[in-house]
């Protein structure tokens, strides 16, 4: 059966159309590859825009922390008590992530010190690979020390996969927590209602303190 296999352009050929003519792909898959690149390319592209700004208003944000953060504690007993030693929480209690073939992720946060909320940061991601539909997910960042603390506010648009003295926690052996990952000076948790989620990681992520 004989199928219509994509040209490349002569002149200035993007990637994709490089892409699919060295995997023999039909031209109409190609065209539809092309669109959908394009749609979710611009919707991580609005994604990154957003970041700086609100997207909701801090009661709306400070609620969605609050129901976060009792999720949170309720996942774990330990989880209490490390964020009772912590110099500060970084909370961001909705983050989406979504797209097909290009995936974005996007959420707002506060920074609590002893109880309290002294700024707001969103989270913001862009990856490619075969992730389809849109799902949500809870972020807690667990400062442990004070410096740890005092360079993250000091820095712009932190990275946390970069941060050497940071350490992503999933569950051990019978549900426990390894001691050597609860040694580090930053503790990163990504969950939902059911637990936490070992799929995930906070490489790529960039956060940024939302200007007022």
């Amino acid at each position: 059966m004989h199928r219509e296999r994509v040209r490349v352009p002569k002149s200035s050929p993007d990637i994709l159309d490089l892409l699919c003519y060295q995997l023999e792909l039909p031209a109409r898959i190609t065209m539809k590859l092309k669109a959908l690149m394009a749609v979710t390319g611009l919707a991580l592209i609005a994604l990154s825009a957003s970041a700086p700004s609100f997207a909701r208003t801090k009661a709306e944000i400070s609620a969605s922390a609050d129901r976060a953060i009792t999720r949170f504690y309720a996942l774990n007993p330990t989880n209490k008590e490390l964020a009772g030693k912590a110099a500060g929480i970084l909370i961001f209690g909705r983050v989406t992530k979504g797209g097909a073939g290009v995936a974005g992720q996007f959420g707002e946060g506060v920074l609590r010190v002893d109880g309290k909320t002294v700024d707001y940061y969103s989270v913001t991601s862009g990856s490619v690979g075969l992730t389809l539909g849109v799902a949500h997910h809870s972020e807690v960042i667990l400062f442990m020390t004070r410096d740890s603390l005092d360079k993250f506010q000091s820095s712009e648009n932190w990275s946390a996969g970069a941060d050497t003295s940071f350490a992503l926690v999933s569950k051990g052996s019978g549900g426990q927590y390894d001691t050597a990952t609860l040694g580090k000076p930053i503790l990163g948790f990504i969950f939902h209602e059911k637990g936490l989620l070992g799929d995930l990681s906070f490489e790529g992520s960039k956060i940024t303190k939302i200007k007022n």
